[in-house]
């Protein structure tokens, strides 16, 4: 299932630091929010920049569901947003538990791997609900 949206927009799944909440959701330069979600099983949650973003990546088993956010987003909000990433964040297809297929911003798994990138997939239930966690440490 693909997704459906404005012709010369997308829409963006958001898991970690853009999330409502949270410190660069400004970063979405008032993209129209369109649903909570979550995806399917085919994904691991890591802990990346020192707790500054999370990095997620596909697996062929494993996976969790990562709760997030849905938005459309004009080329230009997209743009922003790709252009305020953290480095090595790439776009790809994540396919929701919907069964729509939208862009998130994925981390390298040969980074996850070379930098023992802290793995909290199966912990806390979410970018959010880690930092809140983690803030009150």
């Amino acid at each position: 299932m693909t997704s459906k949206v404005t012709p010369g927009n997308r829409r963006v799944f958001i898991c970690g630091s853009a999330l409502r909440g949270q410190p660069d959701h400004q970063n979405l330069k008032g993209a129209e929010f369109v649903q909570s979600a979550a995806t399917q099983l085919r994904y691991r949650l890591h802990v990346a920049g020192e707790d500054w973003h999370p990095a997620i990546h596909e697996v062929e088993s494993g996976g969790i569901s990562i709760p997030g956010e849905v938005y459309e987003m004009t080329q230009e909000q997209f743009d922003y947003l790709a252009a305020n990433e953290p480095p090595n964040m790439y776009p790809a297809d994540v396919h929701l538990d919907n069964g729509e297929v939208v862009t998130a911003f994925l981390y390298p798994k040969a980074l996850i791997d070379q930098h023992n990138l802290p793995d909290i997939s199966n912990t806390y239930g979410g970018w959010a609900a880690y930092k809140a966690r983690v803030a009150k440490v």
